[in-house]
């Protein structure tokens, strides 16, 4: 299939040929399906290959980078972490990300209808990928309105969370340093994210009403996606050149400025000390493997969707390797970041680095405007920073393009315009995070952070994985990407496709899953004390059925209507577009098991 103004269709009925493979009387039926130009839809492709490689790149640096990996690295064994780490990204994270961009690339379609044409049995797979993606953007929007809020706090006359002489402040446990042992107190910066910002209640059981200001701010952030995505890859084309560079440019500033910090070596040694027990423990390099899937964005189908936008001819191979280290490197800047700056406010408050070290969104909006208060031209940092999270934010909702390219041709028959379809869409979203910005907000979010970027994640992946390297099989994968890139993938990504990381994902994803989630199974926690009650777990685990529930059902749509028994539904059809730019003097086509030559292709009865 070709991509863009560069390749033509040869000069036959049709420029797409669909290749089914039927067992009947071992018959090998050619198919012909509609031209794009005959649908009416023809479809949008990136002005430049960097415009692709930014929008990725932007999709997998985002808020995980600043704050989970660098928890994951000190918990997990500091510098020990980087080799399980290193070699999870190597077997599963760099081909498994070639394998998402060539499915994309050469079937010119989304997750939806591209895994369906993959692997018609497991044709959920794909709708799954989108539901998890738009959940996930309902309530990862939260924190860009948080990081809103403190962007706009920052231009006052002092920065709010530097003392505890405001109105929400309790002046009795309230310290401008950090606790350290002195369990009854709490940080300025503690207070003003849990009593000025959240307002928080003491569980979830209490909503206590919707905080307006931060309604008001979640009205904004989906404003603001809205008109970075309204015109498609046009629009994300151009927003990334400034969404996808920025951040580097702060993160290397913010690195610069923290490394002269008094303190600062002792964060960064704390941050890489290898501490080599830890690689035994299995536990270690779970958490290497399930930061390679959730910081690139495997199984959440937006590379897919990305990739369907490229030309023919892309080179993927370069991009998956940019995106794939690009994202890495991040990681470990952002790493020497946060640590150098937790060094310093150890050095400040006199505490070791390990009372100040916290994880999820504390390390980002309690830590990190600690350090800013005691910072040189704090006033400049700080909001330098917080704009910086919300370019990240920014870049992390490609999820709302995924829901477009999946279910975008029949219900824009409704909507007639894309961008009003754009706007119903994050119109939905801004309606869904509104339970996330009340009161009780924080108490949702993290059961929305646990249930979905964990638990559900891990099904969708292995059975990606299971339905394109183990069912659509490695050989048509090889022949896709020899069709695009005039070669076959070399022998690395061949016996990891084939073995390394179907294995992989089979033990992480099933074994260790229920053995360490269901045998050692404990409940979502928010913070140290507080768990979550009985109903609330219920309703965690409904929230990855939302997502799950499309494997089992589009599986059993497909045995419904298809004839035949199980065994023959499972070696049924492999629908595979291709077309044939002119140039090409040879293209395989996929059919069934075997292939067919170009000359061959207008002898083929249709």
């Amino acid at each position: 299939m070709g991509i863009g103004t560069d390749t033509k269709p040869l000069p036959s009925e049709s420029s797409k040929l669909a290749v089914d493979r039927k067992e009947e009387d071992g018959v090998v039926e050619i198919m012909k399906l509609e031209d794009e130009e005959a649908t009416g839809q023809q479809r949008e492709t990136w002005t430049r290959r960097l415009e692709f490689v930014l929008a990725s790149v932007g999709y997998a640096v985002g808020l995980g980078n600043v704050w989970r990996f660098p928890y994951l690295c000190y918990r997990s064994g500091g510098g020990a972490f980087l080799i399980p780490y290193i070699i999870m990204l190597f077997l599963c994270g760099i081909p498994l990300l070639f394998m998402e961009y060539a499915i994309g690339q050469y079937t010119r379609l989304g997750p939806v209808h591209g895994l369906a044409k993959i692997c018609p049995l497991l044709k959920g797979v794909g709708l799954a990928t989108v539901v998890i993606s738009f959940v996930l953007a309902t309530y990862y929007n939260v924190l860009m309105t948080w990081a809103l809020y403190y962007f706009f706090n920052s231009f006052g006359s002092a920065l709010p969370w530097q003392s505890c002489n405001n109105t929400w402040n309790v002046v009795s446990n309230c310290s401008t340093g950090f606790p350290g042992n002195a369990t009854h107190l709490q940080s300025a910066s503690q207070q003003f994210f849990d009593r000025k910002l959240l307002e928080m209640t003491s569980g979830i059981e209490e909503a206590g009403g919707v905080r307006w200001e931060l309604f008001g701010l979640l009205a904004l952030a989906w404003l603001i996606i809205y008109f970075c995505i309204f015109k498609g890859v046009k629009s994300t084309g151009k927003v990334v050149y400034f969404t996808a560079t920025f951040p580097y440019f702060m993160l290397f500033a913010l690195l610069i400025n923290n490394v002269q910090l008094p303190g600062a070596k002792d964060g960064i040694l704390y941050f890489l000390m290898p501490n080599w027990s830890k690689l035994l423990e299995v536990q270690v390099w779970v958490n290497a493997a399930a930061q390679i899937f959730n910081s690139i964005g495997i199984a959440f189908g937006s590379m897919i969707s990305m990739a369907s936008y490229n030309k023919y001819n892309n080179n993927i191979l370069r991009d998956t390797f940019l995106v794939s280290l690009a994202n890495s490197a991040t990681s470990i800047i952002a790493g020497f970041v946060i640590f150098s700056a937790i060094g310093y406010m150890a050095h400040i408050h006199n505490l070791p680095v390990d009372d100040i070290a916290t994880d999820g969104p504390g390390l980002v909006f309690v830590v990190y405007p600690e350090a800013f208060s005691t910072m040189p031209v704090s006033r400049l940092w700080a909001p330098l920073f917080f704009f910086m999270l919300l370019c990240l934010g920014l870049d992390s909702e490609v999820a709302v393009t995924c829901i477009m390219d999946g279910f975008g041709v029949k219900v824009l028959r409704v909507f007639k315009r894309k961008e009003l379809l754009v706007l119903a869409v994050c119109s939905v979203g801004f309606l869904l995070g509104i339970p996330h910005i009340t009161r009780g907000g924080i108490y949702v979010f993290q059961l929305m952070d646990h249930y979905t970027a964990v638990v559900s994640l891990m099904f969708l992946a292995f059975f990606e994985v299971l339905a394109v390297t183990l069912i659509f099989g490695v050989k048509r994968i090889c022949v896709m990407v020899e069709n695009m890139l005039g070669k076959r993938p070399n022998l690395y990504f061949r016996v990891c496709w084939q073995f390394l990381s179907p294995i992989l994902v089979v033990v992480r994803k099933v074994s260790l899953f229920f053995l360490i989630t269901i045998i050692q199974y404990t409940p979502a926690r928010y913070g140290k004390s507080y768990t979550y009650p009985l109903w609330a777990e219920v309703l965690g685990w409904f929230i990855s059925l939302v997502s799950i529930i499309w494997i089992p059902l589009g599986a059993a749509h497909e045995i419904w209507r298809n004839k035949g028994s199980l065994s023959q539904v499972c070696r049924c059809t492999h629908r595979v577009f291709v077309q044939i730019p002119e140039h090409h003097t040879r293209v395989n086509i996929i059919v069934g098991f075997h292939t067919a030559k170009k000359e061959d292709a207008e002898n083929i009865v249709i």
